[in-house]
C-alpha cells in the first residue's frame, strides 16, 4: 500500500490543464474544495463530480494514479462511514437489536464519502499537472500581497517550504518502503500479532525514517547554502507566468460550474435528496 501513493508526483503529458496558468489552477482547485462542502443535494453534487471527471479526462493523467492514492485513505473512509451511517434521523431502513440505519443516515454517509474522495482527487490533480517549479512560484505569486506587510521573504519561504514537502512526499514514500523491506528480510512481522504488536513493529520503521529525513533535511540545507541561496533577494525567474486565452475559457467553464451549484442548491434543494 506503501508505495501506491502517488500523491505529490508530477506527471508529464501534453494536455490542457497542464497548460494551464499554475496560478489559475491553485485558486481553482481552492474554490473546487470550497464548492465540495457547498454542495447540499444530489443535483449540485453530481455537477461537482462531472466537474472532476471533466478536468481528470483532460488532464491525461492514468485514472489508476489517482486510484492508487484512494487505497491509503480506505481506512478513513470504513471509518466516516460507519460513524455516519448509525446516526440521524428519519425513515428507518434497516433495524437489528441495537442497530438502526436510516434513509438519512444513508444520504449523510454517501455525501460525506463523496466529498472526501472528491478532496482528495483534487488536490491530486494539482500536483499531478504542476511541476514543482511552477508550484512554487504560483504560490509566492499569489502570496505577493503580503509583502506590503513587510512579510516579503516570508511569502517565499512559504512557498518553498510548501513545495519542498510535496516533493519530498514521493522519496519519503519509497524510504519508507525500503525501510519495511530491509526489517522483513530481517524476520519483522507487521502484519500478524495483536494491534499493540503491530503498533511495536512500527518502531524499528520510524526510527530509520525519522534520522533519514533529517540527514535529508540537512544535506538539502548544505546544497542550498553551496550554492548561495538567498531566497527572493535578488531573484529572477526563467519562467515569467501569462494568462492566456485557454486559462480565459478554463475560468469561464468552472464559472459556470459553481454557479450551477449555488442555482442547484437553491431550486433542488426540496426536490431531491439533499444534506
Amino acid at each position: 500500500m506503501i508505495k501506491d501513493i502517488t500523491f505529490g508526483q508530477y506527471y508529464s503529458a501534453s494536455s490542457v490543464i497542464h497548460k494551464l496558468d499554475p496560478r489559475l489552477k491553485i485558486v481553482l482547485t481552492v474554490l473546487q474544495i470550497v464548492f465540495i462542502f457547498i454542495a447540499d443535494n444530489a443535483v449540485s453534487l453530481t455537477l461537482m463530480i462531472v466537474y472532476f471527471a471533466l478536468q481528470v479526462l483532460l488532464s491525461k493523467v492514468p485514472v489508476k494514479m489517482y486510484l492508487k492514492n484512494l487505497k491509503a485513505i480506505i481506512p478513513i473512509l470504513v471509518f466516516t462511514l460507519i460513524f455516519n451511517l448509525f446516526y440521524g434521523t428519519g425513515n428507518v431502513v434497516f433495524k437489528f437489536a441495537f442497530i438502526t440505519i436510516t434513509d438519512e443516515s444513508l444520504i449523510r454517509s454517501s455525501f460525506l464519502i463523496l466529498r472526501i474522495l472528491i478532496l482528495i482527487m483534487a488536490g491530486a490533480l494539482l500536483t499531478y499537472t504542476t511541476s514543482p517549479n511552477d508550484l512554487t512560484d504560483a504560490i509566492e505569486k499569489l502570496l505577493s500581497p503580503l509583502r506590503f506587510l513587510g512579510l516579503k521573504s516570508a511569502v517565499h519561504t512559504l512557498a518553498m517550504m510548501m513545495t519542498i514537502a510535496l516533493r519530498f512526499i514521493p522519496t519519503l514514500v519509497e524510504e519508507t518502503e525500503k525501510i519495511i523491506n530491509a526489517q522483513k528480510a530481517r524476520g519483522a512481522d507487521f502484519e500478524s500479532g495483536s494491534l499493540k504488536n503491530k503498533i511495536n513493529a512500527l518502531i524499528p520503521v520510524l526510527i530509520p525514517l525519522l534520522i533519514s529525513s533529517v540527514r535529508r533535511a540537512y544535506e538539502l540545507a548544505e546544497a542550498m547554502e553551496c550554492r548561495c541561496y538567498n531566497g527572493c533577494e535578488g531573484r529572477i525567474r526563467m519562467k515569467q507566468f501569462h494568462l492566456s486565452l485557454s486559462d480565459a475559457v478554463g475560468f469561464m467553464v468552472s464559472v459556470v460550474f459553481f454557479a450551477s451549484v449555488i442555482v442547484s442548491n437553491i431550486y433542488f434543494n426540496d426536490i431531491v435528496w439533499s444534506f
